[in-house]
């Protein structure tokens, strides 16, 4: 993933450098033996389709996705110190804002999260979020950040609500893996 930032200069995200400590959590790199814990939560269906994906079917196909090189780039591991194991992934990918003429002339990244349904209603993906917000602001030079979330997906809507994120349009999307179109609400957050 690359972002232009707003001194124009290309820039190269690579999360595999990033540690991310919170309260409750450490958002770090993956690694292989992480695989049961991803498995866990990758393999419900409902988490998946949430988020555009079908549910991983077996432990290689977790592991072969797990390794692969967009992945280990672009998404962390949630890793709960409490329970000692990974409980989703926390991505940083190209954002839509870049190709918005809105928006194209500022340094932007888009977030994702994808939390196992145990831990679901503790407040662990605000606190995910809000450390990444304020990283990827303080550290990696960005003007705004993005997300969005499934009109469908309350949960991830009262998420992206928390941290600040302010609604910026909406529009139908196709998910190949489900086959499905899904409408999508897509937010934005300056710095």
């Amino acid at each position: 993933m690359a972002i232009t930032n707003s001194k124009g200069d290309l820039v190269r995200i690579d999360v595999r450098t990033i540690q991310i400590p919170t309260p409750r959590l450490l958002l770090r790199p993956w690694m292989d033996s992480d695989l049961e814990d991803f498995f866990a939560y990758a393999s419900i269906p409902a988490v998946g389709e949430m988020a555009g994906w079908k549910a991983h079917e077996s432990l290689g196909a977790a592991l072969s996705f797990l390794r692969s090189d967009w992945f280990r780039r672009e998404c962390l591991a949630i890793y709960h110190l409490a329970d000692k194991r990974v409980i989703g992934s926390f991505g940083m990918h190209d954002s839509w804002a870049a190709q918005d003429k809105r928006y194209n002339h500022l340094a932007s990244i888009d977030l994702g999260f994808v939390l196992h349904p145990s831990y679901w209603g503790h407040v662990i993906a605000p606190e995910a979020a809000q450390a990444v917000i304020a990283f990827a602001f303080a550290h990696m030079d960005v003007d705004i950040i993005t997300c969005n979330h499934f009109d469908t997906n309350t949960q991830s809507k009262r998420v992206i609500e928390k941290c600040g994120f302010t609604f910026d349009h909406e529009k139908t999307i196709h998910a190949p893996q489900l086959s499905k179109h899904f409408n999508q609400m897509h937010y934005i957050l300056t710095k």
